[in-house]
C-alpha cells in the first residue's frame, strides 16, 4: 500500500516508521525533519529500537497514495487538507487530537475520511530521531460509525507493518472518549508541569475527574452513549498506563508553541454554549492555557 503521513511530527513520525516496514511510505514534515530522513533514514529509538526508511519531502501537494495519514496539529487542519486536496488517495485517515478534524478534512477531500485514535507515545527527540515512549494501539473506522469495507482494508494493512491496529464500527463513542481523556489530561498536565500520572493523585485527580465528566455529559447531550464511569475508567487507564510521559500539550508549553486548547477543551466550551450545559471546569482549563498562550506567544 502506497501511504502518505502528512505532519510527521512525532506521533507521525513513528507511525510512519512502523508502516515503512511493509509499505511504500512518505513523510510529509518540516525541514530539517524531512532532508535528515531522507538521506540518512529515521531512527526509531526508545521501546522500540530500529532503522526506517520512509521517503520524506516538506512539500506535500500534488501526492498520490492509496492512503493519507493525517498527524497535524488540530489548528493546521484547514491548511492540511487544501494542500492534500491537490493530490489524489483513496482514503484519509486522522490520527489527531481533539474534535472537528475529519468533518474539516471531509470538506475539501473527496475520498472517505475516517476517523482514528493513536495511543502509541512519540517524542521527536531531533530531526531524523523519533523516540518511542510506550507501545499502544491504532483504532479507526467510519467517522459516522458504523462498518467500513475501507476501514477493514487500511486496518489490515495496518496490522501487517505490526501496529496494534482495531476497526472499530463505534468511533464516535471512541472520539468522545478519547476527547473525556484529553480534556482531563493535556492542560491540567500542561499547566501544573506535571507528567500524566500526576492527574490520578491530589490535588490533580479532583480537577482532571471533573473535566472528564463535564465532557461525558456533554456527549450524551450529542447523541453518544458515554457513561461518566466510562469517561473516568478510560481517564485513568491512559493516565496509569502512560504515568511518566508527558502529554503533547505539556510538552508544547515547555517548547513555547502553540497548543491544540481550542480544538479539545475550548470545543467542549463551543458545543456546551450551544446545548446549554454548564461546563465551568473546562472553561477554567480553556480560560487559563489561553491566558498562557497570548501571554507567550503574542508578546514575541
Amino acid at each position: 500500500m502506497d501511504i502518505v503521513v502528512f505532519g510527521a511530527g512525532s506521533l507521525g513520525s513513528l507511525v510512519g516508521g512502523l508502516l515503512a516496514r511493509s509499505h511504500d511510505v512518505t513523510l510529509v514534515a518540516r525541514e530539517p525533519h524531512a532532508s535528515v530522513v531522507a538521506e540518512d533514514g529515521l531512527q526509531i529509538t526508545g521501546t522500540l529500537e530500529e532503522t526506517a526508511n520512509p521517503d520524506a519531502r516538506a512539500d506535500g501537494a500534488d501526492l498520490e497514495a492509496d492512503i493519507a495519514v493525517v498527524t497535524v496539529k488540530s489548528y493546521a487542519t484547514e491548511d492540511a487538507a487544501r494542500t492534500l486536496a491537490t493530490g489524489t488517495f483513496e482514503a484519509a485517515l486522522s490520527l489527531q487530537n481533539g474534535m472537528g478534524n475529519e468533518e474539516t478534512l471531509a470538506e475539501h477531500l473527496s475520498c472517505p475520511v475516517l476517523a482514528g485514535t493513536a495511543t502509541y507515545g512519540a517524542i521527536l527527540e531531533e530531526p531524523g530521531v523519533v523516540t518511542c515512549t510506550g507501545l499502544g494501539e491504532l483504532v479507526l473506522g467510519a467517522r459516522d460509525g458504523g462498518p467500513s469495507p475501507v476501514a477493514d482494508r487500511v486496518g489490515e494493512a495496518f496490522s501487517r507493518s505490526g501496529l496494534e491496529t482495531i476497526v472499530s464500527s463505534s468511533m464516535p463513542h471512541r472520539l468522545w472518549e478519547k476527547l473525556a481523556v484529553n480534556a482531563a489530561i493535556n492542560p491540567v498536565t500542561a499547566l501544573a508541569d506535571a507528567p500524566n500520572g500526576a492527574v490520578l493523585e491530589d490535588p490533580l485527580r479532583d480537577l482532571s475527574r471533573a473535566a472528564a465528566r463535564e465532557t461525558a455529559r456533554l456527549a450524551r447531550a450529542n447523541g453518544v452513549s458515554l457513561a461518566n464511569r466510562e469517561a473516568l475508567a478510560a481517564l485513568e487507564s491512559v493516565a496509569t498506563t502512560t504515568a511518566t510521559n508527558a502529554s503533547s500539550m505539556r510538552q508544547d508549553v515547555r517548547a513555547g508553541k502553540r497548543t491544540e486548547i481550542d480544538a479539545i477543551n475550548g470545543y467542549v466550551c463551543d458545543r456546551a454554549a450551544a446545548c446549554g450545559l454548564a461546563v465551568s471546569t473546562n472553561q477554567t482549563l480553556a480560560a487559563l492555557v489561553r491566558a498562557w498562550e497570548r501571554e507567550t506567544l503574542d508578546g514575541r
